[in-house]
């Protein structure tokens, strides 16, 4: 059985909700979504009991009703496993990952600046990676976001 193989039984077996939603997408990548109210025990036994210790970076999408966060984490056998929830776009609100991955707070952040995602539980600090001077409720990332002229 290949190393994907194995991950994808060891998580249809822990969680059975996800037997259909895990795909190996090729050699060495793994593709899982999962709903957010589920989204923190499958991150947490991703990281914990299968060893994915690097978090590669975090994508955001905007999927017209909901915001996607896509969070690719990386094994060290070189297995990429990219897991994805969604949250409502009116109510955009996730939790931080920082205290898995304290390098996580540069992309929480971009979330919030480009797609007005809300990362509950995240430090205070800088804007990134617009300037302090942008406009509040901008988020240029957004489809339907529409410049100020």
């Amino acid at each position: 059985m290949s190393p994907e193989e194995n991950i994808k039984q060891q998580l249809a077996k822990k969680f059975g909700y996800l037997e259909n939603k895990i795909n190996i997408t090729r050699p060495r990548r793994l593709f899982l979504e999962v709903d957010l109210a589920n989204f923190r025990e499958v991150f947490d036994y991703i990281v914990k009991a299968l060893n994915f210790a690097h978090l590669i970076s975090i994508t955001g999408l905007d999927e017209a009703e909901n915001l996607g966060f896509i969070y690719h984490l990386g094994a060290e056998n070189g297995i990429v496993l990219n897991l994805k929830t969604s949250a409502n776009k009116n109510n955009p609100a996730i939790k931080t990952v920082t205290n898995y991955f304290p390098g996580a707070d540069i992309y929480e952040r971009e979330l919030i600046d480009l797609f007005g995602a809300k990362v509950e539980g995240m430090a205070p600090g800088d804007r990134y990676p617009l300037t302090d001077d942008w406009p509040k409720g901008e988020f240029p990332l957004r489809k339907d976001w529409k410049p100020s002229l």
